[in-house]
């Protein structure tokens, strides 16, 4: 486990612990940035904004998120969230599974051209 953040194109993420079946990270992302449009088939996320604003995308649906504000993501769900504000969007993603790792990954859109 590291508390270094890991720095991505729309932002960074810290773990802040994870054990057998489950990691909690701290999420940021910078104004204007959004991550891919995904989804996971080993591992559901919960997510709770604790600064910022943002839209969340799951299945196509949007909506508007902000501070307090949760979102459960099953697994295999497509989900998306970007911040939309003018400062940074933090929240806290929970994430239970059978797999953990983030070759768990489908990527179906992506801003800055991953697989």
């Amino acid at each position: 486990m590291t508390n270094e953040p890991d720095q991505r194109p729309w932002g960074s993420y810290t773990i802040l612990g994870n054990d057998d079946g489950y990691q909690v990270k701290e999420i940021v992302v910078h104004p204007g940035k959004r991550l891919s449009y995904q989804r996971h088939a080993h591992r559901s996320e919960h997510w709770y904004v604790v600064r910022g604003s943002g839209l969340v995308t799951l299945d196509g649906e949007q909506r508007g998120i902000g501070v307090g504000g949760a979102v459960d993501v099953p697994i295999g769900q497509l989900h998306r969230i970007e911040n939309n504000g003018t400062g940074p969007l933090v929240f806290v993603e929970v994430q239970v599974g059978s797999y953990l790792g983030e070759d768990d990954i489908e990527r179906v859109e992506d801003d800055f051209g991953r697989s």
